[in-house]
């Protein structure tokens, strides 16, 4: 085990011993660079009271900054998220399983989890435009996710 996934499993089982009465959220989607950060940041902002989320990829690349920068601006910081792998949370269990991508419901490996969801949003980051085209593209997507999670949790 790296020095790096002992420290994640540290710092979420801190957290999940922490706060037993909170439930737990893992989304996944392909690269962990936008809707399942957004997501992440949507839930433990909207609901930090009740909730507790992480997010990881099949294939984890680099948070996209359209995604840091709309998430911004309704006050979400993600300039510290990193872009995690799904085998970083291997063997921990969570209350729900959240997939944000067809990719990601496909590919991914069984986890644990007492409610497995698929909600598919579109990538904003398969977009192609201009930088005002793609912010209002990703600001979309984000409002979408945002609906989503206040229906569903």
């Amino acid at each position: 085990m790296t020095a790096v996934k002992k420290q994640q499993n540290r710092v979420f089982m801190d957290q999940k011993n922490e706060n037993k009465s909170k439930k737990t959220v893992l989304f996944l989607c392909t690269n962990n660079s936008a809707r399942s950060q957004m997501a992440e940041g949507l839930i433990n902002s909207l609901f930090k009271t009740k909730y507790t989320a992480y997010s990881a990829g099949i294939k984890p690349s680099t948070v996209n900054p359209y995604a840091i920068e709309v998430m911004k601006e309704i006050g979400i910081d993600l300039s510290k998220h990193y872009s995690k792998n799904i085998n970083d949370f291997q063997g921990q269990e969570f209350d729900f399983v959240v997939t944000v991508c067809d990719n990601a419901k496909e590919t991914c490996p069984f986890f644990p989890g007492k409610k497995v969801i698929h909600k598919s949003f579109k990538d904003p980051a398969a977009f192609q435009g201009s930088i005002k085209e793609t912010l209002e593209k990703f600001r979309k997507i984000r409002d979408e996710i945002k609906n989503w999670i206040i229906s569903e949790f």
